[in-house]
């Protein structure tokens, strides 16, 4: 399959770097090619200058956000979240209608200091406010409720037995996503309903944040036991 992957950071480098093994045709999308790959410098999570990364996995293409969207059938956005609404508009609406658009991020709101608190949260939800920015697009809210080593091989824990979560209004592509899960390694996948349930996985961002001082790793996940 070809997917776009939005989004330079920890998230879009590891779901971008797994999907490529899996044998996808993947390209990470970003807003300036040449000022991403010039880049000397880590990142402001620490990661090794983006260069450094696209070298190691040279399977992996790199364009523009709006090269990205029309190469993939299938589009992740990887971005943070307070930006995500803005960088699929530049992507390009037209680009993403009819596709399968997989959101993975949170809306953290550092404005105050950490730990976050969340820009939108009991009445709306990111998922929500991006599928009502582009209505044609069907999105699916799962994976953000986990660490992004995680998210790309959840058999590093647990050997895989952890829970994650699926929101979406379009059956058709909540099905696509499940199949997409199952072979990154996730074996409990639960379907919560349509898109206005991803408030539920992302109002589980406080707890997860509050857990991983106790835990002393992000390397933990939830598993709905019944």
């Amino acid at each position: 399959m070809r997917i776009a992957v939005l989004g330079t950071g920890t998230v879009g480098r590891a779901l971008a770097g797994r999907l490529s093994e899996l044998g996808h045709d993947v390209m990470v999308g970003t807003r300036d090619v040449g000022d991403t790959m010039a880049r000397t410098e880590p990142d402001g999570m620490g990661n090794p200058p983006f260069p450094m990364w696209a070298a190691a996995h040279p399977a992996v293409k790199v364009g523009d956000l709006a090269e990205a969207a029309v190469h993939g059938e299938l589009v992740v956005n990887a971005t943070s979240g307070a930006a995500s609404v803005a960088v699929l508009q530049a992507a390009g609406e037209g680009s993403l209608a009819g596709k399968v658009v997989i959101d993975v991020a949170n809306p953290l709101d550092f404005s105050h200091g950490r730990p976050p608190t969340l820009l939108v949260k009991d009445t709306d939800s990111l998922g929500e406010q991006i599928q009502a920015a582009f209505p044609t697009a069907r999105v699916v809210k799962t994976l953000n409720t986990m660490n992004a080593r995680l998210m790309a091989d959840p058999k590093q824990l647990a050997d895989g037995d952890h829970s994650v979560f699926v929101s979406g209004n379009d059956a058709d592509a909540k099905a696509v996503v499940t199949g997409l899960l199952h072979e990154l390694g996730h074996t409990d996948v639960i379907d919560l309903g349509d898109i206005t349930t991803a408030r539920g996985p992302e109002m589980v961002l406080p707890i997860w944040v509050r857990l991983m001082g106790p835990m002393g790793t992000p390397l933990f996940n939830f598993k709905i036991v019944r």
